[in-house]
């Protein structure tokens, strides 16, 4: 299993490339267009750039992690493709259309590994012929710094092929945690609500966002305020993950924030948007 195909060349795709490429594997990371993984190529040699000059990592060991990785706008590397790694946006029909096309492509030991926070594995295998090589494989943002990978299992997916990428996650340097099924999995089902949560006490008034974020930094010593984290993340995430939640389960207690609706419907999604 050496050959990795990451779609989606932005944040998130872009560090799993880098992760891959680290640990020795051939990558390539596409892109839907020539500006968009020009822009990729570009930030990450900043980024490795930056490294090397901090004395954080040798030139070569920067060389060779641009070395193994490969920026594309096609399909072709498909057909060689041990892992395809998907990191697009948070979409079931976007992801049905793009997976359905794809498992024409590639080989038919591919291994499809999506990156979703929380959409059903099952219902995403359902559109290819190969739901029993079909997995989560959910990073965390720093990708490549994050140590944990939520490794899903769907209805129709076999020991035999989580076990193969609990085996690849610790190859990469990774902590794979095992997870069966379910809406927001385990890190989302508990963090996106205490987000949500912070967002009613901000909404009712209770305290003001400096003070909801220093109190569960001081009063649970967790390193970033809800708040603060909420922004990193994106809001349309965590809006996102929310309404899967509560459509998932129709468990009223997860009832998006009428304030982070509303953020979203104005565009003010956080550190990605300034």
């Amino acid at each position: 299993m050496k050959n990795v195909f990451v779609i989606g060349a932005g944040t998130m795709g872009l560090d799993i490339a880098q992760v891959f490429a680290t640990a020795g594997y051939n990558v390539t990371a596409y892109g839907r267009t020539d500006a968009s993984i020009g822009k990729s190529s570009a930030k990450l040699t900043k980024s490795l750039t930056k490294r090397v000059d901090r004395g954080k990592m040798t030139q070569e060991a920067a060389d060779a992690i641009l070395a193994h990785i490969t920026f594309v706008t096609d399909y072709e590397n498909l057909k060689t493709a041990d892992l395809v790694i998907e990191a697009i946006v948070e979409n079931m029909e976007i992801k049905h259309n793009l997976y359905a096309a794809i498992d024409e492509i590639c080989p038919e030991h591919t291994i499809f590994a999506t990156n979703t926070s929380s959409l059903s594995i099952t219902e995403l295998a359902a559109c290819t012929k190969r739901a029993d090589k079909f997995i989560g494989m959910h990073f965390f943002n720093p990708a490549d710094r994050m140590k944990l990978i939520e490794v899903i299992a769907g209805c129709n997916t076999p020991a035999e092929t989580v076990e193969k990428i609990k085996e690849i996650s610790v190859a990469i340097g990774k902590s794979p945690v095992q997870v069966n099924e379910a809406a927001g999995f385990v890190v989302n089902r508990i963090l996106i609500p205490m987000i949500n949560e912070a967002a009613f006490i901000k909404m009712e008034g209770v305290s003001d966002i400096a003070g909801i974020d220093t109190a569960m930094k001081l009063g649970a010593n967790h390193p970033m305020g809800p708040l603060e984290l909420g922004d990193f993340i994106g809001l349309d995430i965590c809006l996102a993950i929310m309404d899967v939640l509560y459509k998932e389960t129709g468990d009223s207690k997860y009832r998006a924030c009428p304030l982070i609706r509303k953020m979203v419907r104005g565009g003010n999604l956080g550190c990605k948007t300034g």
